[in-house]
């Protein structure tokens, strides 16, 4: 009987193990463990005495503190008023914590150079929420940084990333190779808002509003 019985724990036990390797949080590390110090905006768009790239990183924390589900739906008001939301919205509301209404901003250029984005007809309460959108807003009015995770100390907490048809916020944690993580929302049924998943897809855009 143990002969029978010792080689089935191990299975068992074996597959407990990658199971918990797939979804318990890998250890994060701070910009300290690598030397790296964080970066403070000069700027302050809400007056409340938090610069905008920690009031960013702060808002993005707190959207996905609220633990969203993931659901494409179209608002009038424009950004989401329940408990739903998609990739782009958490960008959106860790923005609007800061002091900057994407949805009156990206309009604002949309109607301003339209050649830009290819839109015929603007909707306001859709435009902002779409990541192509966001490429070309971002791209005409934050700064451009470095794609490359290999340069880590050119990342960091609050920075905006793009990705192919997703986007997210640049965390302050970090993994054993020093690269961030990532706090975005890419699909129904996500455990994790926030995970070591940077490196997961091509980056075609890495911003910092100012």
């Amino acid at each position: 009987m143990k002969k029978i019985m010792i080689p089935a724990l191990t299975l068992i036990a074996a597959a407990l193990a990658v199971c918990c390797l797939r979804i318990l949080p890998r250890r994060a590390c701070s910009d300290a463990d690598f030397g790296i110090e964080p970066y403070i905006s000069q700027f302050d768009a809400d007056g409340d005495n938090i610069d905008d790239q920690t009031d960013i990183l702060n808002s993005a924390h707190a959207y996905i503190a609220q633990k969203p589900k993931y659901k494409s739906k179209y608002y009038e008001g424009g950004y989401p008023d329940d408990e739903y939301g998609v990739c782009t919205d958490v960008v959106a509301f860790a923005l609007l914590g800061a002091g900057y209404d994407l949805m009156e901003l990206v309009n604002a250029d949309i109607l301003a150079r339209p050649d830009a984005y290819g839109i015929e007809t603007p909707d306001k309460n859709i435009d902002f929420r779409r990541v192509q959108n966001l490429l070309v807003y971002f791209s005409g009015n934050a700064v451009r940084l470095t794609t490359d995770i290999k340069d880590i100390g050119e990342w960091h907490g609050g920075d905006i990333v793009i990705f192919p048809g997703h986007i997210g916020i640049v965390s302050d944690k970090r993994g054993r190779d020093g690269v961030p993580f990532l706090i975005h929302h890419a699909y129904p049924g996500q455990v994790r808002l926030e995970e070591d998943a940077l490196d997961d897809r091509e980056i075609i855009g890495h911003f910092r509003i100012r």
